[in-house]
């Protein structure tokens, strides 16, 4: 089907008149009303001489794209003699503000229902956002609407409907009969479902909204349809998802058998130099080559005079290039032979200069090699012997990274490590001019090595790709933590309908980590802090509940846990009679309530024991899939002078998690500054060698333990 409604003449490029677009659009089984045109006035009562009144007359033409504002709108009219009076008025009041219509249209006036908007538009990044949600003179006012990334499934249409503040006037409300959810399901899917306008559209998308839709107990009615498009080609492959990445082999760019530097010098050092640095004290058991055209060796590594001649011996995977901009695309042609070229250097699309950035694209794509970045830091990898920091490199893990920004990246390797993270595979990709994050991650997707993600984007370069790599890594069962960077910044185009206006990349990204099941976080720690979770507990099979149990010292943090976990949408769910009475054998309850948050005594005098059997007795008759244990470290060196009743605390933290295998034991040690150095390195190891991550507060851990219980939804 091809979209062929005659062009408005006007100020509008692109905007179909309303009559043509629903015409379109009904093939597509969108219902709307019955209507007719009429060129002028004097023809418009014989146009509507086959329509059931009550009539809903509208003008049509440049300047009209919204009626309603312009007073080109009439409803009710009872009569097509009635209708045929309006729109004279109307055809008057529009030439009196200079207005010519090209003409007007005549319709059957819907039955009154709940009004809803549907609409899409092209975002920069994703491609193509469906929009849903209520609509008429309430879009505005309420703006209670729901996005997804197109196409949708029917799963997530339902999702779009269930997500609004105001579903419940789609349901049964006050006598009034709940909505034929079926039917503006349907509507939703005729818009953005795989077979959808949307996917018709393709490039040509520019703007599409129907608002209202007219929702009541017997079906769904568009009585209103915008459409702006552009004289785009037809969709292409990227653009419905067809063409998204398959996984390359990224083996050699993690694990190169010969790696070669170039821009190291024999005279002033500089980044080169502080490459070649790094891999040596990496221990780097590969080859390892710096290029210079004279020297025969720089700071102890022999030289090649060229990127060819290290070629020529077929052992050199990875080629780092830290030379000035204007010199990198003449060094990646000479590249030819080597997988994997990285471009460290900056200057190029970053700084306004996109056209040398494509320079270097074309000599990448000419040598036949994959180019990382540029304006990139590179890769790490414990176990393959790559490195972008200095020192011995960590253990190898199971944590992998992605980072559009190699500074931030190298401060989540350190610092994650500093806590007790390894990591498996960590990519810098800078401005992703040909290696984009979305393929990156459809490697990982596959890789048996790595079992948690970790993103920080700015500009996702492909994201429709990224779109279908994230649900390929979740089909993997691997879950994924985003930090995106930029989110409020950037720019949108002024919008030209109610859907547009309403769509931000806040919005975008909320909508894709709903339809992917990532984990969205807004800092660093809570990437790093989440990553520890997933690491740690990936294995377990616990419910796949909202549900949490926390338990600990003082009746105030407990209220504060309280609210900040109920702000996380986790559930405290509270404890049964049986669990009580349990708890009550124990000692407990006597001087507190036994609800949850569970107060327990933990301090430099208390049992380190209780807290195991607490949680035994309880989860004996309830399964809670995740208990948050808390202490005081202020209170355990007010009150005591030596760290081994606090370390006490912690192995019983640690037995209990190895007795509940499927159950997650997450501990957070509140004022950690309190303790004596040393102290909180002793607390986190000795827990994470029972697999249960620390954290310094409630909300840190919050943020952990919802992405735990995301993976878990995700991959049940």
């Amino acid at each position: 089907m091809s979209i062929h409604p005659e062009r408005g003449s006007g100020n509008t490029p692109g905007h179909r008149p309303e009559h043509a677009v629903k015409a379109w659009i009904s093939g597509f089984g969108v219902g709307v009303p019955r209507g007719a045109t009429a060129p002028d006035p004097e023809s418009l009562e014989a146009a509507a001489g086959a329509l059931t009144p009550p009539l809903v007359v509208k003008a049509y033409g440049p300047g009209l794209l919204h009626k309603s504002d312009a007073g080109a709108v009439r409803l009710g009219l009872g009569s097509a003699g009635d209708a045929a009076r309006a729109a004279a008025g109307m055809l008057a009041s529009l030439q009196a503000r200079g207005i010519s219509p090209d003409g007007f249209l005549v319709e059957e006036q819907a039955e009154p229902g709940v009004e809803v908007i549907v609409g899409a538009v092209r975002d920069p990044a994703f491609g193509p956002v469906l929009l849903a949600g209520l609509g008429g003179v309430w879009t505005e006012v309420l703006r209670d609407t729901v996005l997804r990334l197109c196409p949708i499934t029917e799963d997530d249409a339902r999702a779009m409907l269930d997500g609004l503040r105001g579903r419940a006037l789609l349901e049964e409300f006050r006598g009034r009969p709940a909505i034929d959810r079926d039917a503006l399901v349907k509507v939703l899917l005729a818009v953005g479902g795989p077979d959808g306008i949307v996917a018709e559209l393709g490039d040509r998308l520019t703007e599409f909204e129907l608002n209202p839709v007219i929702c009541g107990p017997s079906g769904a009615v568009a009585v209103d349809a915008r459409l702006l498009t552009t004289d785009g080609a037809p969709a292409s492959e990227a653009e419905t998802g067809a063409g998204a990445h398959a996984p390359g082999n990224f083996d050699r760019l993690f694990a190169p058998r010969g790696v070669a530097v170039v821009g190291a010098s024999t005279k002033k050092p500089n980044f080169g130099n502080m490459f070649l640095g790094f891999y040596r004290a990496a221990g780097f058991a590969g080859r390892l080559v710096a290029v210079h055209p004279t020297a025969p060796d720089i700071d102890g590594v022999p030289c090649v005079p060229s990127l060819a001649e290290a070629a020529r011996d077929h052992d050199i995977d990875y080629a780092l290039v830290a030379v000035p901009a204007a010199r990198c695309p003449e060094v990646v042609r000479g590249a030819a032979g080597i997988p994997f070229v990285q471009v460290m250097s900056g200057g190029f699309r970053e700084m306004g200069e996109p056209a040398l950035e494509d320079d270097l694209l074309a000599a990448a794509r000419e040598a036949g090699v994959r180019l990382l970045g540029p304006n990139c830091m590179g890769v790490y990898s414990p176990a393959g012997g790559q490195t972008f920091l200095g020192g011995a490199p960590g253990r190898p893990g199971r944590v992998a990274l992605i980072s559009q920004s190699g500074g931030l990246a190298g401060e989540v390797v350190k610092v994650g490590e500093r806590r007790g993270l390894a990591f498996s595979k960590v990519a810098t990709v800078g401005n992703s001019a040909d290696v984009t994050p979305a393929e990156l991650l459809a490697y990982l997707a596959g890789d048996d090595g790595t079992g948690a993600i970790g993103l920080y984007l700015e500009d996702p370069r492909d994201g429709r790709g990224l779109a279908a790599a994230l649900r390929s890594v979740r089909s993997a069962r691997k879950p994924v933590v985003a930090l995106v960077g930029g989110r409020s910044g950037q720019g949108r185009r002024a919008a030209a309908s109610h859907t547009g206006g309403m769509i931000s990349d806040t919005r975008v990204w909320s909508a894709l980590a709903e339809q992917t099941g990532v984990t969205l976080v807004t800092s660093q720690d809570d990437l790093i802090g989440a990553l520890d979770l997933l690491d740690l507990h990936s294995a377990r099979r616990a419910p796949g509940t909202n549900e949490v149990l926390v338990i600990g010292p003082s009746g105030g943090a407990s209220v504060l846990a309280a609210d900040v976990f109920d702000g996380a949408g986790l559930e405290l769910a509270g404890l049964p009679a049986p669990a009580r009475t349990a708890l009550r054998e124990l000692g407990l309850g006597a001087g507190s309530s036994l609800a949850n948050p569970l107060e327990i005594p933990v301090g430099p005098r208390g049992d380190p024991g209780l807290v195991r059997r607490a949680v035994t007795a309880i989860l004996a008759h309830r399964p809670y899939a995740d208990v948050v244990t808390h202490v005081n470290a202020q209170s355990f060196f007010t009150f005591g002078d030596s760290a081994e009743p606090l370390l006490a605390y912690t192995r019983a933290v640690g037995a209990l998690q190895e007795q509940l295998p499927d159950t997650r034991i997450t501990l957070v040690m509140r004022n950690a500054e309190c303790a004596p150095p040393g102290v909180e390195d002793a607390v986190r190891d000795l827990a994470r060698s029972s697999g249960v991550p620390v954290y310094r507060s409630m909300e840190a851990a919050a943020v952990a333990v919802t992405a735990g219980k995301r993976s878990a939804h995700g991959t049940a």
